[in-house]
């Protein structure tokens, strides 16, 4: 399986972005999957740009973003991405888009189609931190999960896509106290254990889910 993996650039003063530092380490080959590695701007709309010429110059059978959620202490396969673009912040071209729809004509959400409990597990099986979260935010990361949603129901049907959150690394949290941060060699072991399941098959019936 070809898989194109994603990490985004820094952003909001930070000098680093783990999800690409990671992303950078990771094999060119994991398990049976044909990596491609390569760094999008945390910018709307500009983002998935850059991996839609990814995927209309080369076929890809998946396609796993990676992004920074710092305050988590896990590395967090997202289930789902919403139809909304409502940034904290401003990106790094400036935009800061507030309840805006990200596509008008798409549907309320997408959910992820890799098997994104096996994977959890696969990361907490390898003595990683890990948890499958239900929600990728408002900004960036959640465009970027949602976008790749759409383009799976309009134009690639047959494309796996998914998102990953990965935790701060250390020197991002010197200044943060209390924040927790994760090795970049311990997510970087992780990404793997997770791009490693990832197939066709049915997903775990594992409860994993959460009661708020």
């Amino acid at each position: 399986m070809k898989i194109l993996v994603t990490g985004f650039d820094p952003f909001e003063g930070n000098e680093m972005n783990p999800s690409w530092e990671a992303v950078k380490q990771l094999s060119s080959q994991i398990g049976e999957h044909d990596i491609t590695k390569i760094e999008i701007p945390t910018v709307f709309h500009k983002a998935i740009e850059v991996i839609e010429q990814k995927l209309n110059s080369e076929h890809y059978d998946a396609v796993v973003a990676i992004g920074q959620a710092g305050g988590r202490a896990e590395i967090t396969p997202e289930r789902i991405g919403i139809n909304i673009d409502d940034a904290r912040i401003a990106d790094n071209d400036g935009n800061q888009p507030i309840d805006i729809p990200i596509r008008k004509n798409g549907a309320a959400a997408y959910f992820s189609n890799l098997p994104v409990k096996r994977m959890t597990e696969s990361i907490k099986n390898n003595g990683i931190p890990a948890k499958l979260s239900n929600t990728a935010g408002t900004f960036v990361c959640n465009h970027i999960l949602y976008q790749l949603g759409y383009l799976n129901a309009t134009q690639y049907p047959n494309l796996l896509f998914g998102f990953i959150h990965v935790p701060y690394l250390p020197e991002q949290v010197t200044d943060k106290p209390g924040t927790p941060s994760m090795s970049l060699n311990t997510i970087v072991q992780g990404l793997t254990a997770a791009i490693k399941t990832i197939d066709h098959l049915p997903d775990l019936k594992a409860a994993l889910g959460e009661t708020h």
